[in-house]
């Protein structure tokens, strides 16, 4: 488990980093830039949430012997 922790900090950093983006590009008057740089932020994080899960799901498939 302490593998997911770095995902934990990984999801966090890329957290940090849009929104610093967003804040300066939304000062320079680009809002549009700033949104579509936020929901690829956004997109990013859903994909690793999506695998972490994966990962969850098989393995409590493993721990409950459910193999296809």
């Amino acid at each position: 488990m302490p593998y997911h922790l770095d995902s934990v900090f990984q999801i966090a950093g890329i957290g940090i980093i849009v929104a610093m983006i967003h804040t300066v590009l939304k000062q320079m008057g680009k809002e549009d830039f700033a949104h579509w740089v936020t929901l690829f932020g956004f997109v990013v994080v859903l994909f690793m949430v999506a695998m972490l899960l994966q990962d969850l799901f098989q393995t409590i498939k493993n721990v409950f012997l459910f193999r296809t």
